[in-house]
């Protein structure tokens, strides 16, 4: 097992979740709707608060997290609560509160289970570690907060290849389980150079190369798809597109690759809501308003 983890791989905090229900103070007029009705495990949850007055938005909190809230349209806000496989199911309380009072809603968070996966790496992988100008960057990533919202109803595919490893996956390393480790997106497996396409609308704010210190996830592109959404694409061969570039669903970007933390040419797409690496899949099928 390596001696540290690659940074998509390493444990995050868990976070809240959500249902469908609404009690609230006898003053509040807020309406509140949460989709999707019976979250699981790896769901985004959006929950959209209308009320009568729009001009300051609502808190959305859930136990000690509060998340962004954005405006929809005339008088609909909608924040996004991410939650994964290390968050804990059952019931918990979102709270809605602001100008027009405060709505306690009862979440349900159903369970999941997620398969194991195990996987041997030649000595000189086992031993890689990352970089702190690695980390550093990743995690400015998933810090971003862009007030606008890009993408736009369900995501694209982003590679043409079979799906090699799904969200989720426990592993084992050289026969050691990896702990909280999950699996934080899905890998695409094709030949080496063959094209990876933007998931969704967004503007690419990170081009990270293994000559300047991206020894784990490899040669790497970050996009930012607006309101706490950011696309990882990690192993990349080559890339198509610079830092800044605003790009649109299906567009070229780059190219799969072996590089870094990888046993061979695959695309590691991670999807991340307010930090949290979700389940893209529903983000593909459904999408989340």
């Amino acid at each position: 097992m390596p001696a540290r983890l690659p940074w998509l791989l390493l444990p995050v905090a868990a976070s809240a979740l959500v249902l469908w229900s609404a009690v609230a103070t006898p003053a509040q007029a807020y309406q509140v709707q949460v989709s999707p009705s019976s979250p699981k495990l790896g769901d985004t949850l959006s929950v959209v608060v209308r009320g009568e007055r729009s001009d300051e938005a609502p808190t959305v909190s859930m136990g000690d997290t509060s998340y962004p809230t954005f405006l929809l349209s005339g008088d609909r806000y909608r924040a996004l609560i991410p939650t994964s496989p290390n968050t804990t199911p059952g019931r918990m309380t979102l709270q809605v509160s602001g100008t027009e009072g405060t709505n306690n809603i009862a979440v349900n968070i159903g369970d999941r289970s997620f398969p194991t996966q195990y996987i041997t790496l030649s000595p000189g992988r086992a031993g890689l570690e990352g970089t702190d100008y690695e980390f550093g960057r990743l995690d400015d990533l998933r810090a971003l907060r862009t007030p606008e919202r890009y993408w736009d109803g369900p995501m694209t595919k982003p590679s043409n290849g079979y799906v090699s490893s799904l969200y989720g996956l426990r592993r084992y390393y050289n026969g050691v389980f990896a702990g909280d480790y999950y699996h934080r997106g899905v890998d695409y497996a094709a030949g080496n150079g063959s094209p990876i396409y933007a998931p969704a609308a967004g503007q690419i704010a990170l081009v990270g190369r293994v000559a300047d210190g991206f020894v784990l996830n490899g040669n790497t592109l970050g996009i930012d798809h607006g309101q706490g959404v950011t696309s990882v694409m990690i192993h990349l061969s080559g890339f198509a597109v610079n830092e800044g570039d605003f790009v649109q669903a299906g567009q070229l970007i780059g190219y799969m690759g072996s590089t870094g933390f990888a046993t061979g040419p695959n695309l590691h797409w991670g999807l991340f809501v307010n930090g949290i690496a979700v389940d893209p899949v529903p983000w593909r099928y459904d999408g989340v308003e």
